[in-house]
C-alpha cells in the first residue's frame, strides 16, 4: 500500500478502493481486474464480461466496496459476491446469459444459502407507488424492469435451475413460496412452466395455493388455480382450506375496516372449493364469516350452500360467534336472515354458554328473546322451507322461482321479520 502517505490515514488520489493482491491487478494505478468486472455485468456489456472472464475464474466471488467507485479507507472490510449472485441479484439479462455460456454454476450458494434463483426473486422489482410524479416515473420504467427479470428468470430456469430448492435459512422457502412472499407475482406461472411442485408445502405446511388466497391475491390464485393447484388440500397441522384461509383474512377487523376484496373467495368458490369443510376444530368458512360479520362474504357463502348449522367442536354455531360482537348484533338485518336459516337454533355451546354478546345489558330484549325462540318447536312446514334454503342456497332462488308454483316460491322466500321482536 506505497500509495498510502506515511502517518496518515487518508488515501491518497492513487489509492486503491479494493484489498486487492492479485497479480492481475498490473501495475500501480490500474484498474483492478474484480471492479472492472463488476462494473461490466452492472452496465450489462456482456462483450466486456466475456473479456475479463478470460483472466477471472467465473465461479470465483468479486471484492468489492458498497460503491466500487468511491474511496474507502483500508480498515473498512470489502464484500464479495459470486459474478452469477450480481447478474441475478440486478437483473442484468445479458450478463447473466454470458456469464452461464461461459460455465457459472447456477446452483452456487453465498453464505445464506441462497442461489441465483433466490437472489433474482428476493430483489424481484416492485411498485411503490407516493406520489403522482413518482407514479410517472415507475410508469415509463416499469414495463422495461419486468420484462428484464422475466427474462433472467426463463434464463436460469432454461439452464435446468432446480425450481424446487429450497434456501438454506430457517424459514425454508422454496422458489415458488420465495416469489410469492416477494410479490413476484408475474414469475410463479414461469416457474410452474419449468417444472415448479405447484403442491410443494413450506415449513408451515402451506401451499402456494394457501399463501395466495391468505394475502387475497386474486391474480396468482386464479393462475395457481389455472395450473391445477389442489384447490381443497387442507394444513396438515389446523385443517384449513385455501378457502377458509381467504375468509378469516377478509372478515379479520382489518380487512372490514379496508373493505378488503372479497373476488379470491368467489374464484375459489366457483372453482369447486368446498364451503363446508371443517378444520381440526370444526369450524368451516361460515363460522369465521360470521364471527367478521362482513354480510357480503356470509351471503356469498350461503349463495355456495354453506351450513349455517355445524357446529366446531365446542359446540359453536355460526350464529353463536355471530352473536358474540356487540357491532354484530347492530346488524339486526344480517341476524335476521340467520336466524331465517337455522334450525335448530342453538344459542348455547357445550358448556352452555351464552354468546358473549347477547350477555350486554344493552342486548337484554334480543336475548331474551332469542331464548324464547330457541324453544319452540318449529313445524314440519317450517322445517322443510329452512332445509331447501340452505340446500339449494341463494344463488339459485330465481332458478326455482321459474319452476315452483309462485304461491311455493313466496312461502320458501317469505323470510320472518324477527327483528320487529326487540
Amino acid at each position: 500500500m506505497g500509495n498510502i502517505a506515511k502517518g496518515s490515514n487518508t488515501p491518497t488520489t492513487n489509492s486503491d478502493p479494493f484489498i486487492y493482491s492479485f497479480s492481475s491487478c498490473g501495475q500501480r494505478g490500474c484498474k483492478p481486474l474484480h471492479a472492472k468486472l463488476y462494473e461490466a455485468i452492472m452496465k450489462d456489456d456482456s462483450t466486456n464480461v466475456k473479456a475479463l472472464l478470460a483472466h477471472q475464474p467465473v465461479n470465483e466471488p468479486l471484492i468489492f466496496w458498497d460503491n466500487p467507485t468511491s474511496r474507502r479507507p483500508s480498515s473498512i472490510l470489502p464484500q464479495s459476491i459470486l459474478p452469477i449472485h450480481l447478474a441475478a441479484k440486478h437483473r442484468r439479462e445479458k450478463s447473466l446469459r454470458c456469464l452461464l455460456e461461459s460455465g457459472a454454476d447456477p446452483k452456487i450458494r453465498d453464505n445464506r444459502g441462497y442461489t441465483a434463483l433466490h437472489l433474482l426473486l428476493l430483489h424481484w422489482p416492485s411498485v411503490y407507488i407516493t406520489g403522482i410524479d413518482v407514479l410517472t416515473r415507475l410508469q415509463r420504467n416499469l414495463a422495461t424492469t419486468q420484462s428484464n427479470a422475466e427474462e433472467c428468470l426463463r434464463i436460469l430456469c432454461a439452464r435446468g435451475v432446480q425450481t424446487d430448492s429450497v434456501m438454506d435459512s430457517n424459514c425454508k422457502h422454496s422458489s415458488l413460496h420465495l416469489a410469492l412472499r416477494s410479490g413476484a407475482s408475474r414469475a410463479v406461472s414461469i416457474l410452474i412452466e419449468h417444472g415448479a411442485n405447484i403442491d410443494d408445502r413450506d415449513e408451515f405446511g402451506k401451499t402456494a395455493l394457501h399463501t395466495a388466497a391468505e394475502h387475497l391475491n386474486k391474480e396468482v390464485t386464479e393462475t395457481l388455480i389455472t395450473c391445477g393447484a389442489n384447490i381443497n388440500c387442507t394444513l396438515p397441522i389446523y385443517g384449513k382450506t385455501a378457502l377458509q384461509l381467504a375468509v378469516c383474512t377478509a372478515s379479520s377487523k382489518a380487512g372490514t375496516v379496508l373493505a378488503a376484496d372479497i373476488d379470491c373467495i368467489r374464484l375459489l368458490l366457483i372453482n369447486g372449493a368446498k364451503v363446508n369443510t371443517q378444520d381440526c376444530e370444526g369450524r368451516a368458512a361460515i363460522h369465521d364469516a360470521c364471527l367478521g360479520g362482513r354480510k357480503e362474504i356470509i351471503d356469498l357463502l350461503l349463495d355456495y350452500h354453506a351450513d349455517v348449522n355445524n357446529l366446531t367442536r365446542y359446540g359453536q354455531s355460526p350464529l353463536f360467534l355471530f352473536l358474540q360482537h356487540r357491532s354484530n348484533l347492530r346488524c339486526t338485518s344480517l341476524l335476521n336472515k340467520l336466524l331465517n336459516f337455522s334450525y335448530p337454533l342453538k344459542l348455547t355451546n357445550n358448556q352452555g354458554d351464552l354468546p358473549t354478546g347477547l350477555l350486554l345489558q344493552e342486548f337484554q330484549m334480543q336475548k331474551d328473546f332469542l331464548i324464547r325462540l330457541s324453544k319452540i318447536m318449529l313445524s314440519l312446514q317450517d322445517i322443510c322451507i329452512i332445509t331447501i334454503r340452505r340446500l339449494y342456497g341463494e344463488k339459485n332462488k330465481q332458478c326455482l322461482k321459474e319452476q315452483l308454483p309462485i304461491t311455493v316460491w313466496n312461502s320458501l322466500y317469505d323470510y320472518q321479520d324477527y327483528s320487529q321482536h326487540w
